[in-house]
């Protein structure tokens, strides 16, 4: 795993605390397979995330925040995160009818070049 990858994923985690959608979006291939943590499945391509991630920042307010990074055998990036759920109003979130919720999970990239091709969520082993 290269240093360049790790920043690379640094600078996405921070962007989309930020809710810097275009500055995440730039180190996206153009058909990015990006899973979907509110409904399950994935969306395809930077348009579809955009969408996504405007739609769930209209009812939620994520962060995320990594705390480890490790190369897997198959070459993908494995990111240790935890992921915490507010409401628009930055208190904790109850009763909630979504899939989000604080909680430790890993994040897998695939990356080719300097562009994410693929996203997963796993729940934390």
């Amino acid at each position: 795993m290269s240093n360049h990858h790790v920043e690379m994923l640094k600078r996405v985690y921070a962007g989309f605390n930020a809710r810097d959608i275009d500055a995440v979006l730039a180190v996206l291939s153009d058909d990015v397979a990006w899973a979907n943590g509110m409904d399950g499945g994935h969306v395809h391509g930077r348009e579809a995330v955009r969408d996504y991630w405007t739609r769930q920042w209209a009812v939620i307010s994520p962060q995320v925040e990594p705390v480890a990074f490790a190369e897997t055998d198959d070459g993908t990036v494995a990111v240790e995160v935890i992921q915490s759920v507010f409401d628009l109003d930055g208190r904790p979130l109850e009763g909630q009818s979504h899939g989000l919720k604080d909680k430790t999970v890993t994040h897998i990239f695939r990356i080719e070049g300097d562009k994410i091709i693929r996203f997963d969520i796993r729940d934390a082993l």
